[in-house]
């Protein structure tokens, strides 16, 4: 009995897209290591990797090398390295024979599960782990009683999902929720789109996906809705924060053992896959930009992630309110404000050379301006992918009846665009999604969102917050003042020439943004003095025909300045702004050292 590398291939690819369809499945049943409800999302991505990126080459072993360098690529999570790391091991325990013998096939599964364990720095049996290796001892003991390859796989998968039942009892945080470990459920669905493959081979692959009604008609067991929980039992957190990823384009340069020993300093849930020249790293920790700065030595950066494991562990298990609200990295919201209203939030790029970086996580104003000065040019900001605004989306729906997005100023960004671009696509015709342009950036943006998490709060009405947030954008302001106009220059929002002309003469300009969202300039002082005057001058202006609901101060590496301007605000009005804070990175690129912003938002126009 023998396999050919067709048959390896389409089967693969059944396997894949039938993980894909329980996506929403393993998400829901995900408690550990972490109850994030990502463990289908991340999944998911490494299939669709596989689906995209890998091919039917002349021999199965160079089959599979394919697969297990798309995995690689695409693998997400725990579960996808552990996975990618699976499909390596399978590809280099496999002979260069084609056909391969059916014994040589299950004896490199067995291989690949060994392999999977190498990945993990801490192994936990009733994990996915557990079920890689029971699948392997499934098909050997099955091809000993010389049963054909479709009798084969049948009896090894029900002994599967017996293996997946048994996880429950093997994990306590298990048997508490009722559910068996979700990294393990993928794996046994995977195997179950293989055996809808052998039971009855589609010859139109890799084109054609799985359908509902062929799978259906195996009479496997189902998941029913009692082995679904909506809450689990409370549990700590998992001790960090951020699951961090990386993908590197090794070189000779590097010890994995001594990656892994740095690594075990920094966090926790280390898993590491690695093939064909590059290296795939995931661990739990506080200090992901830490992380990437080590990792960036030892490579290539091709691909790094961090996802929010507090948020998403809210989200699951602690959800306040029926609306998710999203916005950007721009909006300056204090990270405890964020959290009390469980705000999610898109950090936008931000590339420097080689390197790439994420808004306000893994690089601050004050390094970024520090490595800058002496280059010919700033870095270069750059939108959310597609794909990760699309990734997101799809999470916060299987939790949330709807969504708001509020983005910064359109006339700014491609932020917005981005997002409207993704919602067109047909599967969220029928969701409930807005997405309001804030026509507002940095503290202003801020104010918004500050705003409408509190009516989210409150518990009004979607469309009606939407109406309220629409109009309060028109009653929002930023004024920054400008201390030094050299970035401004290089950024190119000013020319040289008038750069020049305005150093020269001492202009020191209180930049605003128009009611359409762009940049303008509201007043030009000649003094630091000056521009603090004109500036408590514009708000008494503002104060003879309106009221301030609420203000903030933001500010790029002058808290002395930001606290000042505060105390002169409160003076004024009679009340302390909502915050002071640092702003992004992207802002302080073209604001430049020592700029301090108000922005208000008033009660009715003026």
């Amino acid at each position: 009995m023998e396999i050919t590398s067709k048959q390896m291939y389409d089967s693969l690819i059944h396997g894949a897209y039938n993980v894909i369809k329980n996506r929403d499945i393993l998400n829901r049943i995900n408690v550990f290591p972490v109850r994030d409800g990502d463990t289908g999302s991340n999944l998911a991505s490494m299939m669709h990797a596989i689906i995209q990126k890998s091919e039917r080459k002349g021999t199965i072993k160079r089959t599979l090398e394919s697969v297990a360098d798309a995995s690689l690529y695409g693998a997400r999570g725990n579960s996808g390295l552990i996975f990618a790391q699976y499909f390596r091991g399978l590809s280099e325990a496999i002979s260069e024979d084609e056909p391969v013998a059916f014994s040589d096939y299950a004896k490199a599964c067995n291989i690949a599960a060994q392999y999977a364990y190498t990945a993990i720095e801490k192994p936990v049996e009733g994990t996915m782990i557990t079920i890689m290796r029971e699948w392997g001892r499934f098909l050997q003991d099955e091809e000993k009683e010389k049963r054909t390859m479709e009798e084969i796989f049948t009896n090894a998968f029900y002994r599967l999902e017996a293996a997946l039942e048994k996880t429950k009892e093997q994990m306590k945080i298990l048997g508490k929720a009722n559910v068996v470990d979700s990294g393990a459920f993928g794996f046994t669905r995977f195997v179950e789109g293989i055996l809808v493959y052998i039971k009855n081979p589609h010859p139109s692959l890799p084109a054609a996906k799985i359908s509902q009604e062929r799978t259906e008609s195996l009479s496997l067991p189902e998941l029913t809705e009692e082995f679904i929980p909506e809450r689990m039992e409370e549990r700590a957190l998992e001790e960090y924060r951020y699951c961090t990823e990386c993908l590197i384009e090794s070189t000779d340069r590097y010890s994995m053992n001594e990656m892994k020993d740095w690594l075990l300093q920094k966090g926790n849930s280390i898993v590491t896959a690695n093939g064909n020249g590059k290296i795939r790293v995931h661990i739990h920790t506080d200090l992901p930009g830490e992380i990437f700065d080590y990792l960036s030595k030892m490579g290539r950066i091709l691909y790094q992630k961090i996802d929010d494991m507090k948020k998403q562990e809210q989200v699951v298990n602690h959800r306040k309110y029926d609306i998710a609200l999203v916005t950007d990295s721009i909006a300056d919201l204090t990270q405890e404000f964020i959290d009390e209203y469980q705000i999610q939030i898109i950090h936008l790029n931000i590339m420097k050379k080689d390197r790439v970086y994420f808004d306000k996580l893994t690089i601050q104003p004050s390094k970024l301006l520090s490595d800058s000065k002496d280059s010919e040019g700033l870095p270069t900001s750059s939108l959310p992918n597609g794909w990760e605004i699309e990734n997101k989306l799809d999470y916060l729906l299987l939790y949330y009846p709807s969504v708001l997005i509020l983005t910064v100023s359109k006339e700014l960004s491609g932020t917005y665009n981005s997002f409207m671009s993704v919602t067109a696509q047909k599967k969220y015709k029928d969701k409930k999604i807005s997405i309001i342009n804030t026509k507002q950036n940095a503290g202003a943006q801020g104010l918004l969102v500050q705003k409408c998490a509190e009516l989210i709060a409150s518990g009004m009405s979607h469309d009606k917050i939407t109406e309220e947030i629409e109009r309060s954008a028109n009653r929002t302001k930023i004024l920054v003042q400008v201390k030094t106009l050299d970035n401004m220059i290089r950024s190119g929002r000013l020319s040289v020439k008038a750069g020049k002309l305005a150093k020269m003469v001492g202009m020191k300009p209180i930049v605003t943004l128009d009611t359409e969202g762009k940049g303008a300039i509201d007043r030009i002082a000649f003094s630091d003095k000056g521009s603090s005057k004109k500036l408590l001058e514009h708000i008494k202006r503002v104060l003879r025909k309106g009221k301030i609901e609420r203000y903030n101060i933001i500010y790029v590496s002058n808290h002395q300045d930001a606290a000042d301007i505060a105390r002169k605000m409160t003076a004024l009005l009679g009340f302390g702004p909502a915050y002071i804070m640092e702003t992004s990175s992207i802002i302080a690129m073209s604001a430049g050292e020592g700029a301090v912003a108000v922005s208000y938002l008033l009660d009715e126009a003026v």
